[in-house]
């Protein structure tokens, strides 16, 4: 019971702080790592618990992850681009160099200066895309850019996550470094190359039609995805290697599966439940007796990370010949130390690696630079005007090439369903509009539009944050061949409260319910019952008692739905 009364008063007082975070504009996880503050024993100690609370913050880290290796869709990192490649590489390389030497003169040793430089180089994948959003500008070119950079910091976190995973075991072996270091690379290299081949073989073979037969059902994919990210978590702890480590894998076998965004969408809520304890307990373990140590160090760094993480990908950029703007508003954005970061220093204390001063320092230069980003990714146009004389002074290159214009990817038409009559809107779309998208979750439906090369995505359209990953709102135009009442309503509600202006077409069965869905905002309601009635009257009046007429019509009729099944599914 006393469990459940902790976690009770967690949630209470982290909503209490998450609602002062809403109002001063800042990202929750600030909020969430006060509350472990004043929860924590240099103020209430009222956490008694720990060992449990801890069982929850690795299910929040595994999830998290999972999610983020679900985002590594290798077609994805194609479009990155060489933009987002040499900015994220060079990045890094910069940031931990001139961070390492920095924290070297501020007197950590060099395994701890190793773990806190890497640590100032990753940026939030969860504040980041958001903030992008909610400014609007994910599909201007430095919000690609930048999006690009943190995929590439992804990539780089898993390796660091592989490399720690090999000197975790260097310590406790009796032979010298050098000889256990060399050990464990070959261990690294056998069982990461039996690993690597039997993933490969299950992702070829195996995975595509075990996710293809559970994606018919969403309560058994929901529970397939948890299974599959938490047993490669728990089949990589078994085997040597780490839990994150499996959890990323995980996410990134699935990362290629048409289902993909549907298992990222629905797993978030329950992410987002299980990383606050994370960040909770996070916050509990800063020592405040030692903020007069940290203090300097921590105002550094995160200057650091505020002033420096932005210039050094400005001039990055702008060596790549990008306008001054574009270069300064993408090094802006990645102003911030990452929850990764904290992952990182977390697993790092556990394995003995670093002491909990260092995890201390990590957190706090996140709360300030989380903080200070914020406010600088909402203010970024305000701010570039008044250093834009600055910036065009130190630049490298005074000239600047034409900027490629982004692709706007952002659907124009979204159709759901397409195995009822969606195919017949899809050729619609076709002469309509390049930038149309199927949404269904028949795997049967999947496998046609996979073969006829049809945009599509796997998803629940009653998923309000699966509408919002694929900006439905900003659709211009909606169709739904969803018979249920209930769903369309919602889609209509949904898609009015942010687009007054757009159309969309829904289908209702009862002239109750299409009354209530012209109520709230349809543009137009399909009534199949009442168009296959009316078709049949103007045939009656056309034909009248003509049988040979009605049999031509029939066999017309029956041609059309036999090759649209042919066409469709037999293909």
């Amino acid at each position: 019971m006393t469990i459940f009364l902790e976690l009770s008063l967690i949630l209470v007082v982290a909503a209490l702080i998450s609602l002062l975070m809403r109002v001063m504009k800042q990202p929750l996880m600030v909020g969430y790592i006060a509350t472990g503050v004043i929860l924590g024993p240099y103020f209430f100690n009222v956490l008694k618990s720990s060992s449990e609370l801890e069982v929850f913050s690795k299910i929040g880290i595994t999830i998290l992850l999972f999610i983020v290796g679900l985002t590594l869709n290798p077609d994805i990192i194609k479009e990155v681009g060489k933009a987002s490649l040499l900015t994220g590489i060079g990045q890094i390389i910069v940031t931990s160099v001139i961070g390492f030497f920095v924290i070297r003169i501020l007197g950590f040793s060099f395994l701890a200066s190793s773990y806190i430089a890497i640590s100032l180089t990753l940026s939030s994948t969860i504040i980041v895309p958001k903030l992008l959003a909610d400014k609007g500008d994910i599909g201007k070119l430095y919000g690609k850019i930048s999006l690009g950079v943190l995929l590439i910091q992804d990539l780089v976190a898993t390796i660091l996550l592989l490399i720690v995973t090999a000197i975790s075991s260097i310590s406790g072996s009796g032979l010298d470094k050098t000889q256990a270091f060399g050990t464990e690379v070959f261990h690294l290299f056998v069982y990461g190359g039996l690993v690597a081949l039997a993933l490969y073989l299950i992702s070829k073979y195996i995975l595509p039609k075990l996710v293809s037969f559970v994606g018919g059902n969403q309560e058994i994919l929901f529970v397939f995805s948890i299974a599959w990210g938490f047993g490669f978590a728990s089949l990589f702890h078994a085997i040597g290697f780490s839990i994150e480590l499996g959890a990323l894998i995980a996410g990134v076998m699935l990362a290629v599966s048409p289902f993909a965004y549907e298992i990222g969408a629905k797993l978030k809520p329950l992410r987002d439940f299980f990383i606050l304890i994370f960040f909770i307990l996070l916050g509990t373990q800063i020592i405040l007796a030692e903020l007069p140590v940290i203090i300097v160090p921590a105002l550094v760094l995160s200057a650091f990370v505020l002033i420096g993480n932005p210039l050094i990908v400005f001039l990055i950029m702008n060596v790549m010949k990008y306008r001054t703007r574009t270069a300064f508003m993408a090094g802006l954005t990645l102003a911030q130390v990452s929850e990764f970061s904290l992952i990182l220093v977390a697993l790092g204390l556990r394995i003995g690696q670093i002491n909990q001063e260092v995890v201390s320092l990590v957190t706090l230069v996140a709360i300030i630079t989380i903080t200070g980003s914020t406010y600088f990714i909402l203010y970024s146009d305000k701010i570039y005007v008044h250093i834009r004389g600055f910036l065009e002074f130190i630049s490298i290159r005074k000239y600047h090439e034409p900027e490629p214009i982004p692709e706007d990817k952002t659907p124009e038409i979204i159709i759901f369903g397409y195995a009822r009559v969606g195919y017949e809107f899809v050729s619609v779309a076709k002469e309509v509009s390049d930038r149309y998208l199927v949404v269904d979750y028949d795997p049967r439906s999947i496998k046609s539009l996979e073969r006829e090369k049809i945009p599509f995505i796997y998803g629940d359209a009653e998923d309000l944050e699966f509408l919002q990953e694929i900006s439905y709102q900003k659709a211009r135009l909606i169709i739904s061949t969803i018979p249920e009442h209930r769903v369309n309503l919602g889609l209509v509600k949904f898609y009015r409260e942010k687009n007054k202006d757009g159309t969309i077409i829904v289908l209702a069965h009862k002239i109750a319910d299409a009354k209530e869905l012209y109520a709230n905002g349809a543009s137009y309601v399909t009534m199949p019952h009442h168009l296959g009635a009316h078709h049949a009257a103007q045939m009656i009046t056309k034909h009248k008692f003509n049988g040979e007429g009605f049999k031509e019509e029939r066999e017309m009729h029956l041609a059309k739905i036999t090759d649209d099944i042919h066409n469709h599914f037999f293909k």
